[in-house]
């Protein structure tokens, strides 16, 4: 396989945060507090970063998702994983920010409205692609591939050199009047500013569905979720369980060939451009909204950037770039629902199973009962994304101090020696889990004080 043919899920897990991080909650905080705070989030994707290769280390061994590994730790893990999926993502709070702006920008009146029909248009997508895994990653893609340079274009377009030089000041903590973090910030915002720079929460796990879907390592001999309608084979077993290979020296060769190629697919895709996107939208945010009134108030911020950009250009310049954001806000809805409908379904059949089972029907009925829960919210007129989303990114991050503890176990005990990861990549996840656990300790005393 060419390094070409290998990228893909990294695609998605960008896609993944692109709606919640870069688009909404550092652009939030670079329009109130400058860019001095961007450093974090050159931490929180490298953390990421090193997350994501364990999840991927897991299943190019045992060509099986990272689930099915804590399930033999604990047989009772995949209540909490269905538990905290549902918590940290089952509120609609993406979707209806995509609603917003769409809506801001084609004069509908009614944006809850407008995210009815936006959760159908997802359900039919993920429904009647024959392979999901190709349905969402060329989706992705396309989106990625356009919006990215179209908002790059546009923010260098506005800046200036002082606000260039504002934004390498803050990758080393130097801000308006303050060093590493803003007197008064909301502690639960910047934890959950760190957890969504990058996918955030369970749905990093989730990049062990992409990596064995993809058919990396092991997970070539792996099945795959097609559609109950138009797949084939979608009512056969599906084998929740993989296999590893045996110890020789020729295939721990294949194995570091696969590893390097991953972990530079992982690096270029996920972490450079994944970094670089949101170093920009906060940049835009910065260059044309920052100080001004009521950003403070939902995602208020990105409707002035709009009005901003199209008086500094032309009017419709501002109209494409909410059509433009709303879209991809839209398009990142619908891969946290194919991703939290995979993780839900992999757990529940892991109560029920450790063998083959018909995962399709299952997942679909998952995914559809998402969308009509979030369709019920938004008919029952709630109309505040923002809180949704600092919500979830907030108990993502508690959800993300739990599982990186898991995953020290997982690669240090039960892979075999030669597989296991490299000492630096254990003493950066043990800093990780450390470094959440003390802002997770952080947000409770400031929620009781």
């Amino acid at each position: 396989m060419t390094f070409r043919q290998l990228i893909g899920p990294s695609f998605i897990i960008l896609g993944l945060g692109l709606g919640s991080g870069e688009v909404i909650l550092w652009p939030f905080l670079a329009s109130n507090y400058g860019l001095g705070m961007v450093w974090a989030m050159a931490v929180g994707i490298s953390m990421q970063f090193l997350i994501n290769m364990e999840v991927e280390r897991y299943a190019l061994v045992r060509g099986e998702s990272i689930f099915v590994g804590f399930m033999r730790l604990w047989q009772w893990l995949p209540i909490w994983f269905i538990f905290s999926t549902f918590l940290g993502f089952g509120w609609p709070g993406i979707g209806l920010a995509g609603a917003t702006l769409l809506s801001q920008a084609c004069g509908i009146a009614n944006a809850n409205l407008l995210g009815v029909g936006i959760f159908i248009a997802i359900g039919a997508i993920l429904t009647l692609g024959t392979v999901l895994y190709k349905t969402v990653e060329t989706l992705q893609k396309y989106l990625i591939s356009i919006g990215v340079p179209a908002i790059v274009i546009l923010t260098f377009w506005l800046a200036e050199p002082s606000d260039i030089a504002a934004l390498g000041a803050g990758l080393i903590g130097r801000g308006e009047g303050f060093v590493f973090l803003p007197v008064g910030i909301v502690i639960g915002q910047f934890l959950g500013a760190i957890a969504y720079a990058g996918a955030g929460g369970n749905l990093n796990l989730a990049q062990s569905f992409y990596v064995r879907d993809k058919g990396y390592g092991m997970g070539k001999y792996s099945d795959r979720i097609t559609s109950v309608i138009t797949g084939k084979g979608a009512r056969k077993s599906f084998s929740l369980t993989g296999n590893t290979f045996p110890l020789t020296e020729e295939n721990l060769k294949r194995f570091r060939k696969w590893w390097r190629i991953m972990n530079i697919e992982h690096l270029l895709i996920f972490w450079a451009l994944g970094l670089f996107t949101m170093l920009t939208l906060a940049l835009l945010a910065y260059v044309t909204v920052f100080g001004m009134e009521g950003n403070e108030v939902g995602i208020q911020f990105v409707i002035h950037e709009a009005l901003v950009i199209g008086q500094r250009t032309v009017p419709m310049i501002g109209t494409f770039f909410l059509i433009v954001t709303g879209i991809m806000l839209c398009a990142t809805q619908m891969t946290v629902l194919d991703s939290t409908s995979r993780i839900m379904t992999e757990n529940v059949l892991l109560m029920g199973t450790k063998g083959k089972s018909r995962v399709s029907a299952v997942y679909y009925t998952i995914l559809w009962l998402q969308i009509l829960f979030g369709i019920t919210v938004f008919l029952l007129g709630f109309d505040q994304p923002l809180t949704l989303i600092t919500l979830g990114a907030s108990l993502n991050a508690f959800t993300m101090f739990s599982y990186i503890g898991l995953l020290l176990f997982v690669s240090n005990r039960m892979l075999p020696k030669p597989l296991r990861p490299h000492p630096w990549r254990t003493i950066g996840l043990t800093a990780s889990f450390i470094f959440f656990g003390f802002f997770c300790y952080l947000t409770i005393i400031e929620q009781f004080a």
